[in-house]
């Protein structure tokens, strides 16, 4: 954004919602980098829920959209779909919650029982996500000190 634009903080406070277009892998599968919209309201007093997705502002001020996957007494843990380092962030840190998105033109919302379903698919199938991961990593490095021989 430059300098004539509202940061999202700025149009939440404002307009209260925002519809965006989704930039960065983060939430894949769930958002197509420069293809889906998602749409933000400005977070209110109460706590928001595990599964869950927010919008912060990092330490480099780049906003991100990651889901809550645990919530604490002064904060919540929160990862993207498409990561596997968890986070913690402080209840102030939240600027918004998502509360739907738009793939190919279609509004999805957070309260449809096929994202609420991949949302705790997604949360609980971490474990084994995370261990493929590693295993294909482990199998790439061998491959290639084999190569190297």
């Amino acid at each position: 954004m430059n300098n004539d634009q509202l940061n999202f903080e700025e149009y939440l406070s404002r307009f209260g919602s925002l519809t965006y277009k989704n930039k960065g892998t983060s939430m894949m599968p769930l958002l197509r980098q420069d293809k889906d919209l998602f749409t933000i309201v400005r977070k209110g007093p109460e706590r928001c829920r595990k599964y869950d997705v927010v919008l912060y502002k990092d330490k480099l001020d780049r906003y991100i959209l990651h889901r809550v996957i645990k919530v604490v007494k002064d904060g919540y843990f929160i990862r993207g779909d498409n990561t596997y380092r968890n986070e913690f962030r402080k209840e102030e840190e939240i600027i918004g919650v998502m509360t739907g998105f738009i793939r190919d033109g279609k509004e999805i919302s957070v309260e449809n029982p096929w994202y609420k379903l991949y949302s705790v698919f997604r949360n609980t199938s971490y474990p084994v996500r995370y261990f493929y991961v590693k295993l294909r990593h482990a199998a790439s490095k061998f491959r290639n000190k084999q190569k190297n021989k």
